[in-house]
């Protein structure tokens, strides 16, 4: 069972954090009792607010005034955290100064001096504030008629299960074949026009968009068009954004070169140049566009593709499809058996053989109530499939919300109550998402680590890292049906449903803020989180329309969160002075100013935000972080990916004790800074190190590392005693996936040493958890021992490289999970026979790829003992392999693809070399070169 959080308003951290203080005020100042008095009486008052926090909730969607009550209350909340978080900073900071002095009794002067000299008067007027609030909206609930709700919310109680498995499968789409089949008619009727256009016409909820989706990706339509493209419309339609996304998403990249003096001409010729001559397919997501000139000036360029392009429109408005001069197909609702076929599948996804007939008969009436919307019906069966007792479905069922009009805070009521039976834990966590935009991909680690940073991850009994609560979180929320699996389920990329980001953003209202869509009177006092869209190109500061000085969060927005690993995002540039903006914001938590083209340097006044504890300045041109970044005791999360120009961290990184993740992959760090290793929570993720002499920079380092993701380790032969190479202890570092071992191209040196090249990689054993492996230019005479004994049965790739000397293959073929096999510059090999296979009946049972290449002794592939192998193969390639003679195993007949070039003793054609007549190659590509 799921550790229960309490509190509706008031975390773990308010309670924990107000009892810690007040009795390390009492143990330190024995004088200032008042102190502890005080705090405890914050923490009374906030718990007077918590306590019919709940019934507010339930409220605040048909009564306005309970609606700015809940508001306000989260706001003081917010406050009260701002001070304590403030109080805790001073604490460790007055320690930190005070290290220097041995003497308990200046120790004691120091913590007295620094923060109760100088901060007490200013903090306790700000208690006293708050107090005072609290003591108010106390006041205020009683006249509001809000119920005290005694232990925890529904969504907590003891008797609700929550389940962690991802979205029931949703390759199947209750009801729509008629609708599906419409669509596939009209993309393939006959046209004489160059572009003909369709809008899925119908409110929101109907499954437009997953309609949509299930076309765009059958197979029916593969091949079908030169270009695919698929674009989420922002609400904001401006033309310039709209084009250059449909630019980008054909390119696969985003256009640097255009983003400083951006010309719309200059978008509209690109996107010209793409089109011309090809035939395409764009889908329009989520259109809310009406102004024909706009759609005119975005469709110029699409005009230009061939004949029988075609443009796939969602939306709720006749008016869009109109504008667009459109085609119009209206989605109606799910009919009954349809219905109760989707419900079912969500609530009773494990029940077997026959759901228990008393719940199938409150089931039945929840259907009906849910007025054939899919969203609804997938979102309440979500709901009661974590509700394990007949009298919570009675009780739902019942629920007087349903009760209520869409019309009164216009978000549907089987999703007011969904929200409304979340844990208040998951309240927070989903609430928080309205600060992106609608249609916005997320990553999961990344919104994780914006929880923790937040300090929305709870776990009162301490029993689990950050990274597993954040998981626990996430799977229930995605249990529930408040996000879906976009696209492949390896990526990890996920998105919310337009209907629940205006859910969020109703719970939210003035807390969570987007420039351009909800300031239009201005950013309010209550505003915490702060985004802007990227697509925005300039960032010119907020000039009058801020008027809060406590923001937690500011950041940009893409379509998607970063990947370190991907460029495909917009560039931006900062007209504001960053002085003023850490200066106005001193309550920051998360600050991002990732993709800013013109950082070059961060101000030191960055040591000046204490609340900080996520820092983003991934893919700018900094060179260097300033030292007073030492005083952000509270940061937790520092990403550097991307920076080039950054050639190394400052060296007291080690000082910020809470420091949980450290990333500057594709970054210009080449070795990290001494005393890292100390920081025991921390993980690191890089993607390269580079091995020196120095004992400074010494493999050894890896040693102390928590080391995650990818790393290439670079001038192994740098190692001058085996031994320091065990020392990087790679073999008790699950987290690490992909490894890269390099050593310098030595061949022709006479410094060469094979026998301790041999001893290196021998000690550079990896976890058996690693899934891809490279080794270049190593001048060993064989591969490592721990190759041969399949201690690495996770792996799925292998790429070998320039390795020179070696003169046999390990059994690789007894790799049962390795899909990829790249085997490049093996200049001793003369040949392959079943030692490489394993000798068994059955070797590379999983492999797609082979690649051969740069083989110049090799003459002869033996495969006489090769049964059944290869069954999976789908490309073979080998390229510049002069001797090689014969034909290749018949086993590769599954093949797609084969590539033979400059390889002139095989036989004089592709088919013969594959013992295959002509007849047989059925679907085979082959390319062939000598």
């Amino acid at each position: 069972m799921a550790e229960i959080v309490t509190g509706t308003l008031v975390s773990v951290f308010l309670e924990r954090t107000t009892d810690t203080l007040a009795s390390r005020f009492v143990h330190m100042f024995r004088a200032r009792k008042d102190k502890k008095e005080q705090l405890s009486n914050l923490k009374m008052k906030l718990l007077a607010i918590d306590v019919v926090a709940f019934d507010a909730e339930q409220k605040q969607f048909t009564d306005p005034l309970v609606r700015e009550w809940l508001l306000r209350a989260k706001d003081v909340v917010f406050d009260a955290e701002d001070l304590l978080y403030e109080m805790e900073y001073e604490l460790p900071k007055s320690q930190v100064e005070a290290e220097s002095q041995s003497a308990t009794v200046k120790v004691w002067n120091s913590l007295k001096s620094s923060f109760f000299t100088s901060s007490e008067n200013e903090l306790e007027s700000k208690m006293e504030q708050v107090i005072r609030t609290l003591k108010y909206l106390e006041t205020q609930s009683g006249y509001l008629g809000l119920k005290k709700t005694s232990g925890v919310g529904i969504g907590s109680g003891s008797s609700s299960r929550l389940t962690y498995t991802s979205l029931p499968n949703e390759s199947a789409i209750y009801g729509r074949d008629d609708d599906k089949e419409f669509v596939f008619r009209w993309l393939k009727s006959e046209t004489q026009d160059n572009l003909s256009i369709l809008s899925i016409v119908g409110m929101g909820g109907l499954g437009k968009t997953s309609l949509v989706q299930h076309v765009f990706n059958d197979p029916r339509i593969e091949g079908k068009f030169d270009i695919k493209a698929w674009i989420s419309v922002p609400m904001e339609f401006d033309v310039l954004n709209v084009s250059r996304a449909i630019l980008d998403t054909i390119n696969g990249s985003t256009e640097h070169s255009i983003q400083k003096e951006v010309v719309q001409e200059v978008v509209q010729r690109r996107l010209k140049e793409k089109l011309t001559g090809k035939k395409f397919l764009l889908v329009l997501d989520d259109n809310w566009n009406e102004n024909q000139s706009k759609w005119e000036q975005v469709q110029k360029a699409l005009g230009f593709g061939a004949q029988g392009s075609r443009i796939l429109v969602t939306t709720r408005s006749e008016k869009v499809a109109f504008t667009m001069r459109s085609e119009k197909h209206h989605l109606k609702v799910l009919k009954e058996d349809y219905c109760w076929a989707l419900f079912a599948k969500h609530a009773f996804q494990s029940a077997s053989p026959q759901p228990d007939p008393n719940f199938m008969e409150i089931g039945k009436k929840m259907v009906e109530k849910c007025n054939g919307l899919p969203l609804a019906l997938k979102t309440m069966g979500s709901l009661l499939h974590n509700k394990s007792s007949f009298w919570e479905w009675e009780n739902i069922m019942k629920s007087e919300i349903w009760d209520f009009s869409e019309n009164e805070s216009n978000v549907l009521p089987a999703l007011r109550l969904s929200y409304h039976h979340l844990p208040s834990h998951l309240k927070k966590c989903f609430a928080f998402c309205a600060v992106f935009p609608k249609g916005y991909e997320f990553d999961k680690a990344c919104l994780i680590q914006l929880w923790l940073a937040e300090n929305f991850l709870e776990s009162p009994l301490q029993k689990r890292s950050p990274k597993e609560v954040g998981e626990q979180y996430f799977n229930d929320l995605l249990s529930w049906s408040f996000f879906q699996q976009s696209g492949n389920e390896e990526e990890k990329h996920f998105i919310m449903h337009d209907l629940l980001n205006d859910l969020a953003k109703f719970v939210c209202e003035d807390i969570c803020i987007r420039l351009g869509v909800d300031e239009p009177k201005g950013i309010p006092k209550k505003s915490r989180h702060f985004s802007f869209p990227t697509t925005r190109v300039y960032f010119d500061g907020f000039g009058c329309l801020i008027d809060t000085q406590k923001l937690h969060t500011f950041m940009p927005t893409d379509r998607r969160m970063y990947d370190p690993f991907c460029y495909y995002c917009f560039s931006w540039y900062c007209n504001m002075s960053l002085e003023d903006l850490f200066s106005k914001f001193k309550f920051l938590r998360v600050l991002s100013l990732s993709h800013c083209c013109d950082l070059t340097e961060v101000p030191k006044s960055i040591g000046n935000l204490k609340h900080l504890r996520s820092l983003d300045l991934s893919a700018t041109d900094i060179e260097k972080l300033p030292d007073s970044i030492s005083l952000l005791y509270k940061l937790q999360i520092l990403k550097l990916n991307n920076c080039t120009k950054l050639k190394e961290l400052p060296s007291c990184l080690h000082q910020l004790d809470n420091l949980h993740s450290l990333e500057f992959i594709n970054s210009g760090v080449k070795n990290v800074p001494a005393h890292l290793g100390k920081l025991k929570n921390l993980q690191v993720l890089m993607s390269a190190f580079y091995v020196q002499k120095s004992k400074e920079f010494s493999i050894q380092q890896l040693g102390e590392l928590n080391l995650h993701g990818s790393l290439t380790m670079h001038e192994l032969q740098n190692i001058e005693n085996p031994s320091y190479a065990l020392e990087a202890d790679l073999k008790n570092k699950p987290d690490l996936v992909e490894l890269q071992l390099e050593w310098n191209d030595m061949m022709g040196s006479s410094s060469v040493d094979s026998t301790k090249a041999g001893d290196v990689i021998e000690n550079l054993r990896p976890s058996k958890h690693l899934k891809k492996l490279s080794l270049r230019n190593y001048v060993g005479k064989k591969l490592p021992n721990w190759l041969l004994d399949n201690s690495l049965l996770n792996l799925v790739s292998l790429v070998l490289m320039n390795c020179t000397c070696c003169q046999r293959f390990p059994p690789l073929g007894l790799l049962p999970f390795l899909k990829e096999l790249k085997i490049v510059g093996f200049d001793e090999i003369v040949r392959i026979d079943g030692d490489f296979h394993g000798n068994n009946s059955c070797s590379f049972k999983s492999l797609e790829t082979l690649e051969f290449s740069n083989m110049s002794q090799w003459e002869k592939w033996e495969y006489e003992t090769l049964a059944g192998g290869f069954p999976y193969l789908q490309e073979l390639s080998i390229r510049k392999c002069p001797k090689l003679k014969g034909e290749l195993p018949e086993q590769v007949v599954p093949l797609e693809r084969l590539q033979i070039e400059n390889c002139q003793e095989l036989e004089a054609s592709a088919p013969r070399a594959l013992g295959l007549s002509l007849h047989e190659c059925g679907k085979l590509h082959v390319e062939w070169a000598t």
